[in-house]
């Protein structure tokens, strides 16, 4: 799984890390002072490590828990967002990670318990209902087997209802969640693109119909399930496209009980746009005709294909389950 483990001298002694290192004994074990050592070298090739990535175990420090973007998430309360973990197990060619970040090493930082202290910090300071997105820097349940992140943090705000844990994922790896009471202030949110694009730039992720699957046995087993169409890329058969995987979502789970569906346009920053197409100088996405706005690359609709997409979602949903990812 990985091409070797390297571990802050910080954490080596803290018990998560020693059974990780126990665990993958065979791996070569690596010490360094600080991850950025490694994670953040000159001279790195995204896309070679990204077929043999290494973990680095590490602690992070400072703002732990932070506000989430504008337009990231839905309404109900003061948004954060928190990364125990940089870089995802999966290789979508259109992931902004592949141009934040000079390595496609994995991060995974150990120290939850000062995550947990930060995030109850913030529950109290919200004075009222709270969202925490766990996903935007990697995908967590991808990485669940490894991290355990579920089995530590479920627990944390199963004692805090009045804050909402949004797990956004791509991943099948619902085993933890299944093994557990639901938490009715936990939605999973599973990402879709349509089957034409998904085969084209969703390198290793799941298929849909796995997906699909593993939605229908958390809504059997009590959790509520919420749906993210991103990012739309626009094509000549994209509304088509899109049609066939709302009748196939929508003809297996319960509409009733879903959380929310979004829809977000491919977006990124600026800079980030531009590394990517470094790497990838052949890849037919980026020669697409683009526009810039506020420091954020967006790929030309000159069909207005986003408002006709949102007019066909809602024949399917309630017009109250629906937002805008902006």
């Amino acid at each position: 799984m990985f091409s070797a483990i390297y571990i802050e001298s910080e954490v080596r002694e803290h018990d998560r890390v020693k059974e990780l290192l126990e665990r993958f004994s065979s791996i070569p074990h690596i010490d360094c002072q600080r991850y950025g050592e490694v994670f953040n070298r000159k001279r790195q090739s995204f896309r070679i490590q990204k077929k043999f990535p290494a973990l680095i175990l590490a602690k992070k420090y400072g703002n732990l828990v932070l506000p989430s973007p504008d337009g990231y998430g839905f309404d109900g309360g003061k948004s954060y967002y928190f990364s125990h973990m940089l870089n995802c197990i999966y290789d979508c060619r259109y992931c902004f990670l592949q141009g934040m970040y000079r390595s496609a090493n994995y991060v995974l930082f150990v120290n939850y318990e000062d995550f947990e202290s930060q995030i109850i910090e913030s529950i109290k300071a919200s004075d009222g209902p709270s969202i925490y997105y766990s996903g935007y820097d990697c995908d967590s349940l991808a990485f669940e087997p490894v991290s355990k992140f579920c089995d530590y943090f479920l627990p944390v705000f199963s004692k805090h209802t009045s804050a909402v844990l949004e797990i956004r994922t791509k991943s099948t790896q619902i085993r933890s969640l299944l093994d557990v009471k639901p938490l009715p202030n936990c939605i999973v949110a599973m990402s879709f693109t349509s089957d034409e694009a998904s085969l084209r730039y969703e390198h290793k992720v799941p298929a849909i119909q796995k997906r699909i699957e593993v939605l229908q046995k958390l809504q059997q087993a009590g959790w509520s399930v919420a749906l993210r169409f991103e990012p739309i890329i626009w094509d000549s058969g994209l509304l088509e496209n899109y049609h066939k995987l709302f009748m196939e979502i929508f003809h297996r789970i319960d509409i009733d009980g879903l959380h929310s569906a979004s829809i977000g346009e491919f977006r990124m920053p600026t800079s980030f746009y531009k590394n990517i197409v470094k790497l990838y100088p052949d890849e037919e996405l980026f020669a697409r005709e683009t526009h810039i706005d506020n420091g954020l690359v967006t790929l030309i609709d000159k069909e207005d294909s986003l408002r006709q997409l949102e007019q066909i979602l809602l024949r399917y949903i309630k017009p109250e389950q629906y937002y805008r990812c902006a």
